[in-house]
């Protein structure tokens, strides 16, 4: 399966090239032979996948197939999948089998997509390196020296890999962006609402959204597509209409207005990422759009502001796991509060524990207001500084990351250097609005991400401007040399 994209996937079980069960066969083999060199998977579900195959084959024969049936694909191991095992990649729900199904993947399930298998992590989502998993670090296709982004990292290795064709993430502070730079795909976040988050399990329920990382645009509208419908299950779901995110794709971007913040190219960022990223903007000059610097003044307190607000949320929604109703229970408690302080040591791993007291102390009886209030009126800020500079630009630009993709370990032992990576990424969720990662070219051999952000429920727009650009440029269609 490697390299072949969803479109040209749907075509071939639209035209009878292949079956579903031939291609999910073929997916899971490849899986099994090869994923050892990347650890992007936690559970492979073959005996659903094929029954799932089977069931889409039928639906293709009768001719009630939607674009999407039959095409395998790969979730994140944070959304709930009925039966099978969710882990959020902790020890602490390593045996969780959830008796329900999250809105995102039922979503797929009834369009025929095939769920091959639950992809590897940063634990409960918390991390810029997919090192932070109970199962083990996740290794970039381009290179397995390097990391391949979090925390959505074995979703994208996966990709990547060509294991599959396209893989769901969540994006926090930049899970699904960060790692789609990294590793050569086309990732997008999109407006918070616009994606249902019920069953997902939660990091920071105010900035946590659901979106795809394919090889290309018109595969991440074609995941779009499914995935992005109103859910009264979810109270922040956004009861806005749903365009045809394929139908745009191809529109000219002849007058389009792109802003370019000085802020995104100040000190921190690589000369050599600065000058890929300034390369792949020119090439929107050629098509006719015109290029306008503009300022985020309070970009430099998102970072602060950021660990200060999900933390805090992290704390509150990881309370729940207490030993006593599901997850990781630890052996021969002596009372009840012994019950609940060991199997929570235990069970979480350390940069969740890190974040979990970082966000107990900002919520704490007299630092509420000094910390987590505060960085709350930043965030509004930080809003108000994208809203005023859509007043201007159609859409801004920029790096994903100051860097290509480090190496493995190079981070670990300095957790500020490593919430530096997210720099760019960060502001995109404190607003909410969309933005996306598309191949933009390599450094040293590792891949480059351009950064696409709009308006809020511009992801359409934003497809369709990384579209354009994938249609002039072919780093997206590059593989790792390892394939």
């Amino acid at each position: 399966m490697s390299y072949t994209t969803i479109t040209q996937l749907s075509q071939g079980l639209k035209d009878g090239t292949f079956s579903s069960r031939e291609l999910t066969q073929d997916a899971i083999a490849d899986i099994k032979s090869r994923d050892h060199l990347y650890n992007s998977f936690i559970t492979i579900s073959e005996d659903l996948a094929l029954a799932q195959a089977d069931a889409a084959d039928q639906r293709i024969a009768a001719g009630q197939a939607a674009p999407m049936t039959g095409v395998p694909i790969a979730h994140k191991d944070l959304f709930c999948t009925q039966d099978v095992r969710t882990t959020a990649a902790s020890k602490i729900l390593e045996n969780f089998i959830p008796p329900y199904e999250s809105t995102v993947s039922q979503l797929f399930l009834n369009a025929g997509a095939v769920t091959v298998g639950k992809t590897n992590l940063d634990e409960f989502a918390m991390g810029s390196s997919n090192e932070n998993s109970y199962f083990g670090s996740v290794k970039n296709p381009w290179d397995t020296k390097a990391v391949p982004g979090g925390s959505s990292g074995g979703s994208a290795a996966a990709v990547a890999a060509g294991m599959v064709a396209g893989a769901t993430g969540t994006d926090t502070g930049g899970s699904i962006r960060q790692p789609a730079a990294f590793c050569n795909l086309t990732g997008i976040k999109p407006t918070y609402g616009r994606v249902s988050r019920f069953g997902i399990v939660a990091y920071a329920s105010s900035l946590d959204q659901a979106g795809p990382m394919t090889h290309t645009a018109a595969d991440a509208a074609m995941m779009m597509n499914v995935m992005a419908q109103f859910d009264p299950q979810d109270s922040t779901s956004m009861q806005v209409d749903t365009p045809d995110y394929t139908a745009s794709l191809n529109d000219s971007l002849a007058g389009l207005k792109i802003g370019l913040p000085k802020e995104f190219f100040e000190a921190g960022l690589d000369p050599q990422v600065a000058a890929a990223t300034l390369a792949a903007i020119k090439q929107y000059e050629a098509m006719g759009a015109q290029i306008i610097d503009i300022s985020l003044p309070n970009l430099q307190l998102c970072i602060p502001a950021y660990y200060v607000i999900a933390p805090s949320e992290a704390s509150s929604n990881l309370s729940r796991y207490d030993g006593v109703r599901y997850g990781y229970r630890c052996d021969e408690p002596k009372d009840l509060m012994d019950m609940y302080c060991r199997s929570r040591a235990e069970g979480f791993g350390e940069e969740v524990k890190r974040r979990i007291m970082v966000g107990t102390y900002a919520l704490s009886e007299g630092f509420y207001d000094a910390y987590y209030l505060k960085a709350q009126r930043i965030r509004r800020m930080i809003k108000n500084d994208f809203v005023k500079a859509f007043t201007q630009v159609d859409v801004i630009m920029g790096p994903v990351t100051p860097s290509p993709a480090f190496d493995l370990g190079s981070k670990t032992s300095d957790p500020v250097a490593m919430y530096l990576e997210d720099i760019y990424t960060l502001s995109i969720n404190m607003a909410g609005i969309p933005a996306l990662s598309t191949p933009a070219g390599f450094v040293n051999g590792r891949p480059v991400g351009l950064h696409i952000m709009g308006n809020y429920f511009s992801e359409a727009k934003l497809l369709n401007v990384a579209h354009q650009l994938q249609q002039v440029t072919d780093w997206h269609l590059q593989q790792p040399q390892s394939l």
